[in-house]
């Protein structure tokens, strides 16, 4: 079985790309992830730049690390949970219509150990139903 999964999908936003975009940075996501508080090791005023490292305890200690972003439309990072998985995200927004966004959302996971196969894999099957939770949440937060 395989070890590694290629994830795609895409979600709406009812917000413009300039302004979804910062839902995605790791402050921004504070506002629609329960529990989600990422902790910089060296202080940063801008989340979003190539080569800033931050770490997530949501559900697991996860290292995250910035690799690219062009402004208000598509940001990617690295991220490693020891013993389980590493790997990248790349979120890109393009405009949908006026004043809305659809987001393309790519995990590319590679598990680290045979247990973590196994999880993995159970994240790949469940990853449509994991990127609708996306959306409510988002569509929560962003309500007036």
């Amino acid at each position: 079985m395989s070890a590694r999964h290629r994830l795609e999908g895409q979600i709406k936003v009812d917000l413009p790309p300039e302004k979804a975009f910062k839902l995605f940075t790791p402050r921004g996501e504070e506002r629609w992830v329960d529990g989600w508080l990422p902790r910089f090791p060296v202080p940063t005023r801008d989340d979003t730049a190539p080569g800033t490292v931050f770490e997530t305890t949501h559900g697991e200690q996860t290292t995250w690390v910035v690799l690219d972003r062009e402004q208000g439309r598509r940001i990617s990072y690295a991220r490693v949970t020891p013993g389980s998985r590493a790997g990248t995200v790349t979120v890109t927004l393009d405009k949908d219509g006026d004043g809305h966004s659809t987001v393309h959302v790519v995990y590319d996971l590679t598990a680290l150990t045979p247990h973590a196969a196994g999880e993995l894999r159970q994240f790949a099957t469940e990853y449509p139903s994991f990127l609708r939770s996306w959306q409510e949440a988002i569509a929560r937060s962003t309500q007036p």
